[in-house]
């Protein structure tokens, strides 16, 4: 399902099955983050989909990207392989007027 930046942000606020996963590129994540993100990059092919497969498919899954299109792709494939609340953050990262934070190295 796609949210308006509001939705996405006020929805996530008051989930507390909520999961915020990021699917750009290790590049992307190191230029700020939405608070509490996990990393899977979606271009990563079969290595995105065996991280999915970890991943418990009762919780709420947030979804973003820069822009909005990978993380819809991203909602499509999850909801194909069982999860049932997915939430694609209208124009992505690029738009988010929302707290932003630096990554912490590995």
């Amino acid at each position: 399902m796609n949210l308006s930046q509001h939705d996405w942000a006020s929805q996530l606020d008051a989930d507390t099955n909520a999961v915020i996963l990021d699917v750009r590129t290790d590049e992307e994540w190191n230029e700020g983050i939405i608070p509490g993100a996990k990393l899977n990059d979606i271009y990563k092919g079969q290595g995105f989909i065996y991280r999915l497969e970890e991943l418990d498919k009762t919780k709420n899954y947030y979804v973003y990207c820069k822009a909005g299109g990978r993380s819809a792709q991203a909602c499509s494939i999850m909801n194909q392989m069982g999860f049932e609340s997915t939430y694609n953050l209208e124009g992505g990262f690029m738009n988010w007027n929302g707290e932003v934070s630096v990554p912490e190295k590995d």
